[in-house]
């Protein structure tokens, strides 16, 4: 009899460490959720940016065609965008597109003093601001579960309940920085 006391101890104890370790699990896996919308947020406050900051600039810059259609199909593809990977690398596309306009801006120096291109230029380094704390919280989160699913016996119970590691959101090296306005 005191065996089987011992033995269902045993289990019981066993039964809880899984749930111990399943909660956490979910709780880092909804935490990487969050970071991304968080991320998703921020993207989407620049993709509704982009359209108005190309339509100031086109009023000046006409002959800039190829690089707002540049600009508008990077975009395109960022909305579009369904995995981790794809998402860095339309961003790295919308960052160089950006980049290209703002240096194309330096040749109109009636655009650089209008009012509405100098708010939409304050307003797009706070997005991008704003872009580099959410990445920064993501990577973060991710970094957390990925840690707890490698871990020795979190891996076990990572394993049994098919938690997979996530992906970390990265850009090109060159576009690390936040583009420049002047």
């Amino acid at each position: 009899m005191t065996g089987l006391y011992i033995i269902g101890g045993i289990l019981l104890i066993i039964l809880i460490f899984l749930i111990v370790l399943y909660n956490k699990l979910i709780r880092l896996r909804n935490m990487v959720s969050e970071g991304w919308s968080g991320i998703d947020v921020q993207l989407k406050k620049r993709y509704d940016l982009i359209p108005k900051l190309v339509d100031t600039v086109q009023g000046y810059a006409k002959h800039e065609k190829e690089l707002f259609r540049e600009i508008t199909e990077s975009r395109t593809k960022a909305i579009a965008a369904t995995s981790v990977s794809e998402q860095g690398n339309a961003e790295s596309a919308i960052n160089r597109s950006i980049d290209k306009l703002l240096v194309a801006v330096e040749a109109y120096p009636d655009l650089k003093a209008n009012q509405n291109f100098l708010d939409l230029q304050r307003e797009l380094s706070k997005v991008e601001e704003d872009i580099a704390l959410s990445r920064r919280y993501y990577n973060g989160t991710v970094r957390n579960i990925n840690i707890a699913i490698e871990s020795f016996p979190n891996n076990m119970v990572a394993g049994m309940f098919g938690f997979g590691r996530a992906e970390f959101f990265e850009i090109e090296d060159i576009q690390r920085e936040i583009p420049k306005t002047k």
